[in-house]
């Protein structure tokens, strides 16, 4: 999967709001990719039979601190929409 290309707009207000949702977009499946990841690397680990308590507790406060980021980004995301909650669609 290459880097999606998002092209400038034409410099319409209308215009600037589709690019942001777009890039929020874009940000979202990049953050599901990493939250999958995330998963994967769980199973794997979970899956050991020789995992200690203290290999286990290491993979909660790595996962833990990886939502925690998410979150945050997941709280910007919104407040870059919210900029534009109650715009009309025609300006």
């Amino acid at each position: 999967m290459g880097m999606p290309v998002i092209e400038p707009g034409h410099g319409s207000r209308s215009q600037a709001i589709t690019d942001l949702i777009q890039s929020v977009a874009l940000q979202e499946a990049a953050l599901s990719h990493i939250l999958n990841a995330e998963g994967e690397k769980m199973q794997k680990i979970i899956g050991q039979h020789d995992v200690s308590p203290e290999e286990l507790l290491k993979l909660n406060k790595s996962v833990q601190s990886m939502l925690n980021a998410v979150t945050r980004l997941e709280m910007i995301f919104l407040a870059k929409l919210e900029l534009f909650e109650d715009e009309n669609p025609d300006t």
